[in-house]
């Protein structure tokens, strides 16, 4: 049975219409050929690295068309750049089988899309402008985050003097992700132990 327009999706039922590759913290991913990926955004909530048990209704769909329109706003700015986005919504053939009048292809079409299947590099790249989280802990440590110095005297939640880009590991569901510093986050763009995507929560 499908839930309500208004209930939060934590988990969805393409499995019986689709492979399963992989679930993450948010994302399920299924295979749809070959060479392309169904990437599906769910409402579920991940904190620190730990997935609640409610989630938060159209959440999946918001952050599914957050990531469209950066995606195309990027190649925009940069015509020569590629990435793994190919579309939005249930691929047509899909959809059938889910069948159009159903709440649940309702749901679905906003926060889904197709992406071709790629390589990935194990890197999480987080641009902060307020320092709080694991990013206030290091301060509080060592004045540091993720190996630079900033200012003294800042307070927890404070606006940073400029956005910092603080990378981190890419850690496999149930393990925890690490931040690293600005240089190896840059070096893992030459590293040969990239990924399958299938293998990460994209």
């Amino acid at each position: 049975m499908s839930p309500p327009a208004s209930a939060a999706i934590t988990s969805t039922t393409l499995g019986t219409h689709l492979p399963l590759l992989a679930t993450g913290k948010v994302r399920e991913i299924y295979t749809l050929t070959p060479s392309t990926l169904l990437f599906v955004a769910t409402d579920r909530i991940s904190a620190y690295d730990v997935i609640l048990s409610t989630g938060i209704p159209s959440k999946g769909a918001l952050l599914t068309r957050i990531s469209a329109f950066w995606f195309a706003h990027l190649s925009s700015r940069l015509p020569h750049l590629r990435t793994h986005f190919l579309s939005l919504g249930l691929p047509a053939d899909v959809a059938a089988r889910v069948g159009k009048e159903t709440v649940e292809h309702e749901s679905l079409q906003e926060r889904c899309c197709v992406v071709k299947k790629l390589k990935v590099l194990p890197v999480e790249s987080i641009v902060r402008g307020y320092i709080t989280g694991s990013a206030w802990e290091s301060y509080k440590k060592t004045g540091k985050v993720n190996g630079e110095v900033l200012p003294e005297g800042l307070e927890e939640s404070q606006k940073l003097p400029r956005p910092i880009w603080t990378p981190s590991t890419k850690a496999e569901q149930g393990a925890h992700d690490e931040n690293i510093s600005r240089e190896e986050g840059e070096s893992c763009r030459w590293s040969r132990k990239s990924t399958d995507a299938t293998e990460r929560d994209g």
